[in-house]
């Protein structure tokens, strides 16, 4: 596991979970909101995006966090990815844990809501077209994602004894 990405609902975790895996595993983490939006949150446009992400995933090992829904251009990064984490979790907590962390603009709340079923099969099939290598765990709720990262604090351990 050198290269991942980590793509879900918003208010799943995934900035949290990059960060724990980070310290884990000691790789670098890229959160990728802070390329993408600009002030007064103006998205970065598509073609430039790509060439930005292109720069980012130039790099050997990195943990990218960050689903930009209908704004994203995934291809870029999951061509580089060796191991994808979906957290694909119940709408009720992921907006639950959006309110507890800031106010959003109604285009992510539509995103939130609508994301098992608009976003969530663009997903899929952006996954099995350009991740063709990689790993894939999808990981249905924190339980699940708390096992995930056991293991892969087991594993880094067993590698530095």
């Amino acid at each position: 596991m050198k290269r991942v990405v980590i793509l879900g609902r918003g208010g799943a975790g995934k900035s949290t979970l990059a960060t724990n895996l980070g310290t884990a595993t000691g790789l670098p983490v890229i959160e990728l909101d802070k390329h993408f939006w600009g002030p007064g949150l103006e998205a970065t446009p598509r073609d430039r995006w790509a060439v930005l992400q292109g720069e980012l995933t130039r790099a050997d090992q990195w943990i990218m966090d960050g689903d930009l829904g209908p704004y994203d251009v995934l291809d870029v990064r999951l061509h580089r990815a060796d191991t994808v984490l979906l957290l694909d979790y119940s709408f009720p907590r992921c907006a639950w844990q959006a309110m507890r962390r800031s106010r959003e603009r109604a285009d992510f709340w539509l995103w939130v809501w609508s994301w098992r079923r608009r976003h969530r099969p663009l997903l899929i099939n952006a996954l099995t077209t350009h991740a063709t290598g990689a790993k894939l765990h999808v990981l249905r709720n924190p339980r699940a994602t708390a096992r995930f990262m056991a293991q892969v604090r087991d594993n880094h351990n067993d590698r530095q004894s």
